[in-house]
């Protein structure tokens, strides 16, 4: 694939620069659609001032397609491609973050006569497999029976009460938990439903299995086709501030055989209280104390210290899979690495801010709020967008930022979209939706090795509803006819 028509220009800072200060302060410039795309929103009955695009080529002067680029829009998460690169900047891609064990109390070799600690530093990726290894390293010291309590120290951020429902309604969806310094597995729960005919009931398990969350299952088993919505299953909890007793409602036709969906339960550290104890007499160790909240006595001796996978490896799963608490980790621990401790999400958003600024890349169209699109007050530009893009793809960590995007068609969030006539395999990108917003924004390679920044929002009624990605992929598919 070629570009016609196009030539190198000026470098990337200037071309930065001229791109972001032509929406400074002035009204959104716009372009007149091409004919087929004008053709495509009249088809999907969207109005033109809903939309905005740029594609332009990495280190050239003039955009192959603009259309209101300067336009303030709601990205949802095509937001985290912000957060995700100034992370890369500001921390650097071989940063990793700590989770700490203390023992607070005399050691023998085998018994700890006192206190566990555990302090997080807000480690994005704790899944079970990693906390279960943090583990394995303590059983290593010779630890085997713990005679106090377990201490957890979430102090590293300051995060203050927030209702997960608030969003969307949907408090226990898995895109809906909030962060903390003691992040573990996502505060999720894997449910696995097998209808057992034999015993006419349908048998429900869990992964982790944690022994202070309480099911109760009133499913019943039924007849007739595997359709519904969860095939039938309707997921409550019953406490819903500790939220430690679910309740399991509904009719589930045997003929659904296996179902599994994932939820969140408990509150981070009773979750965490409750993993550790299964995990820990898993490996056959010994514990009978409570849980009990840090910080961890400065006078503790500090025995191991767990790092986490680099920040080059947490971005991939940020944006590949749009995880949202693993962006908001991040956002909160620019805080404290490059503010004050504890971190909090509005100061991990102004040093964001600055650092944009400084770099000559904020038109002012940027608000970050969470950093990881999941608000309905987040706005960016098209061009403020476009030249983030553009800098991460002349930058020192260009691969490592390029690596973290979904390979268009092929995985990620973007598995099974795109066709070979509009972009499949070709391009680099990041999704988002919500509500009556869609939005596209990434790279086009082309075959004679040039690069193209694009950014495409949507926001319209409905427009999640396929609109905006039938629209996204008949700007890849126009594109193509120009490459």
């Amino acid at each position: 694939m070629r570009l016609r028509g196009l030539s190198l220009g000026r470098s990337l800072p200037a071309a930065c620069l001229l791109l972001v200060a032509a929406g400074a302060g002035l009204p959104a410039a716009r372009a007149e659609l091409p004919e087929p795309l004008q053709r495509a929103l009249a088809g999907l009955g969207v109005p033109e001032e809903s939309v905005s695009i740029l594609v332009q080529r990495v280190g050239g002067t003039e955009p192959v397609l603009s259309h209101l680029p300067g336009e303030p829009r709601n990205p949802a998460s095509v937001m985290k491609l912000v957060t995700t690169w100034s992370a890369l900047e500001l921390l650097g891609p071989a940063y990793t973050w700590r989770t700490e064990a203390y023992f607070d109390g005399p050691f023998d070799g085998t018994t700890l006569r006192g206190d566990l600690g555990i302090k997080g530093h807000g480690d994005p990726f704790l899944v079970v497999e990693e906390f279960w290894n943090l583990l394995r390293g303590l059983k290593r010291l010779g630890l085997e029976s713990i005679e106090g309590d377990l201490v957890l120290d979430s102090s590293y951020f300051d995060v203050p009460p927030e209702d997960p429902g608030a969003f969307d309604g949907q408090p226990y969806r898995t895109y809906n938990v909030g962060p903390s310094a003691l992040l573990v597995n996502f505060k999720a729960v894997q449910f696995h439903f097998l209808a057992d005919p034999v015993n006419n009931r349908v048998h429900v398990s869990t992964d982790p299995e944690l022994d202070n969350l309480e099911i109760r299952n009133r499913l019943t088993l039924a007849d007739g086709p595997c359709t519904g919505y969860q095939g039938g299953i309707s997921f409550s909890i019953e406490d819903p501030d500790a939220l430690s007793r679910v309740v399991l409602d509904g009719a589930y036709p045997a003929s659904c055989g296996r179902y599994s969906l994932s939820r969140t339960v408990l509150q981070h550290d009773t979750y965490l209280h409750g993993l550790f104890r299964a995990l820990w007499s898993d490996l056959g160790g010994s514990f009978t104390g409570r849980l009990v909240g840090g910080p961890i006595p400065v006078d503790a001796a500090l025995v191991q210290s767990w790092q986490s996978p680099s920040l080059a490896e947490v971005i991939r799963s940020i944006n590949k899979n749009s995880n949202n608490v693993m962006t908001r980790q991040l956002v909160l621990t620019i805080a404290s690495e490059l503010g004050e401790v504890p971190g909090t999400e509005v100061r991990g958003g102004e040093l964001i801010a600055e650092f944009l600024r400084t770099r000559e890349l904020h038109d002012g169209s940027l608000v970050l709020a969470n950093g990881a699109g999941l608000s309905r007050d987040a706005r960016v530009s098209a061009q403020m967008l476009v030249a983030i893009l553009e800098a991460a793809a002349t930058g020192p960590y260009a691969p490592e930022f390029m690596a973290s995007l979904s390979i268009a068609g092929l995985d990620g969030t973007t598995r099974g979209r795109f066709d070979q006539d509009s972009g499949n395999g070709v391009m680099h990108v990041k999704t988002g939706r919500l509500d009556h917003v869609s939005a596209l924004a990434g790279y086009v390679h082309a075959n004679d090795g040039s690069t193209y920044a694009l950014a495409i929002f949507m926001n319209a009624p409905d427009a999640h509803r396929g609109l905006g990605q039938d629209f996204e992929e008949a700007v890849t598919r126009w594109l193509h006819t120009q490459l």
